[in-house]
């Protein structure tokens, strides 16, 4: 019997446990249960960015590659493409990116999987902003799988961002957030120091000094556990994001 990827991971024991990405398709490909086909849908609309970049920067045209998008997810939420899936290990970024080139391979499926709905919600794609957006990427120099790869990158962060943010405000604490994001690493233009955020907070410059660092250090706990849900071993969690932040800064 084939050995599956783990279903679980986590960064620190006892302190976090998450499903990861292949245990969703997993789920996916041996059920049709209403939580596994949601989970699927969740990542398909997380992650449909980068393959729309990716079959923009192939050449085609903003409507084709908006509806080739739209019907590679409609593809994928059917199943069909993970029915004979074995087992699969390594990235799930690259894993997504080969379904996607045999999905384009293949001119009959495309044009069937364009026609049909399976009974799926369609994943809604606002492409139309992303158009605007990918229209300020670098025309030259950059391969459909370096972008495909950046806009990974950027995806992976912008949701540890978005799931920092989420805890704060959880907690009550979504100004202490706010404020606290302006001392973040990357951030443009210049931030006020700590004695002029501790006087905004009514804080003692050495609380502001405790509180930033905390938020950095969940901030890379969260960014851990996000980068840990796309890869099959937890030895490459280190190298992956290496990886994404090497590409997101060049």
């Amino acid at each position: 019997m084939t050995e599956r990827p783990r279903s679980e991971t986590s960064a620190t024991p006892g302190h976090w446990f998450t499903t990861t990405h292949w245990s969703v398709i997993w789920a996916a490909r041996d059920g049709d249960s209403t939580r596994a086909t949601e989970a699927l849908n969740k990542l398909c609309r997380a992650y449909w960015r980068p393959l729309f970049y990716y079959v923009r920067r192939r050449g085609h045209r903003f409507e084709e590659a908006r509806d080739l998008t739209q019907g590679f997810f409609a593809h994928l939420l059917e199943k069909e493409q993970l029915r004979h899936l074995s087992h699969q290990g390594g990235k799930f970024r690259s894993f997504l990116l080969t379904l996607m080139n045999h999905f384009l391979a293949d001119e009959r499926d495309r044009a069937h999987a364009l026609k049909r709905g399976g009974g799926q919600s369609p994943v809604f794609l606002d492409a139309l902003s992303e158009e605007e957006r990918y229209q300020v990427e670098p025309a030259n120099g950059v391969t459909p799988e370096h972008l495909f790869d950046r806009c990974w990158a950027q995806t992976v962060l912008e949701q540890a961002s978005l799931r920092l943010r989420a805890e704060y405000e959880a907690g009550g604490k979504g100004p202490l957030f706010e404020a606290l994001q302006q001392l973040q690493p990357g951030r443009t233009g210049m931030g006020p120091s700590y004695a002029e955020l501790a006087v905004r907070l009514g804080m003692s410059e050495s609380a502001v000094t405790s509180a930033i660092h905390r938020l950095r250090r969940r901030h890379a706990e969260i960014l851990r556990e996000e980068v840990a849900q796309t890869v099959a071993d937890r030895d490459e969690i280190d190298g992956e994001i290496r990886y994404l932040l090497e590409v997101v800064s060049r």
